[in-house]
């Protein structure tokens, strides 16, 4: 087929490529069958010239029409929860706290200001694991296009630096990609990273996927919904298969009968 070039959100022009569709979709539960189909869909209905956001809509409406279409459509959505989180008033530095004790991290404190060795500073996040104490600084994006730049690792390792006699290592965690001299700066000083798409076998999305760690911006929630969970401090949407519903309703004035049904979609993208 010819070559498609599709407008990215910072004004590049690429070419579509079928197989980032393919395995965002496998990633999202579909099978490789079902994924290959909507790759091929797809690029039957998109032109050069399209923007990313609408080859994005094409996507999701040709997943839509395959089995567990509606679940598969949430799960691949992942990347544009997250960016709702910040307006919604859900802070993403929360949010990869939550993550990391999911995966066994002691957190010791969320924006907690300290004293380093030449001024004072504000940490994102304190996290501990086995005997290893992390400094993590959060950069959040909510929009598409913005790359996590090289000046952001400077800046984070530079805190480092100023608090080294406290932390042991460094961890720039991000929602969006890390530009080409970021990864070159941060691969070279050892910088942990925990960014969408790095590191590769333990990305942010990975990590989300792993466990089943989907933000509760995730479920199609009204403005006033997100309000009310954002509120109480409520921000795994997984949470909801196990909390005492009739609390939550009584604290967020959200329905019972709207709380079971966000609970059974969760649970059938969980399964």
């Amino acid at each position: 087929m010819k070559k498609i070039y599709i407008i990215k959100a910072d004004g590049r022009k690429v070419i579509f490529n079928p197989n980032k569709v393919i395995r965002t979709c496998i990633r999202a539960g579909a099978s490789r069958k079902e994924a290959k189909k909507i790759a091929r869909n797809t690029q039957k209905m998109i032109e050069s010239g399209f923007t990313t956001k609408e080859v994005y809509r094409i996507v999701l409406n040709n997943i839509s029409k395959i089995n567990r279409g509606r679940v598969i459509q949430h799960r691949y959505r992942l990347k544009e929860s997250i960016m709702k989180m910040g307006p919604a008033g859900f802070p993403f530095e929360s949010f990869i706290s939550q993550i990391l004790s999911k995966y066994g991290y002691a957190i010791e404190g969320v924006r907690k200001k300290t004293r380093g060795k030449c001024g004072k500073h504000e940490i994102d996040v304190i996290a501990k694991l086995e005997d290893k104490r992390f400094m993590i600084e959060c950069k959040y994006h909510h929009r598409r296009g913005i790359h996590t730049n090289l000046k952001q690792s400077l800046y984070t390792h530079a805190r480092f630096l100023d608090l080294r006699e406290d932390f042991d290592e460094e961890i720039l965690s991000c929602n969006t990609k890390l530009s080409e001299d970021a990864l070159e700066y941060a691969t070279c000083i050892g910088q942990n990273l925990l960014c969408w798409n790095h590191p590769t076998d333990m990305s942010l999305e990975k990590m989300i996927d792993g466990k089943g760690l989907y933000p509760i911006t995730l479920l199609n929630l009204s403005k006033l919904e997100l309000k009310a969970f954002s509120d109480i401090k409520f921000m795994i949407a997984k949470d909801l298969l196990t909390a005492d519903l009739k609390q939550i309703s009584r604290k967020t004035h959200i329905s019972l009968s709207r709380l079971q049904r966000l609970q059974d979609l969760v649970g059938e993208i969980l399964l």
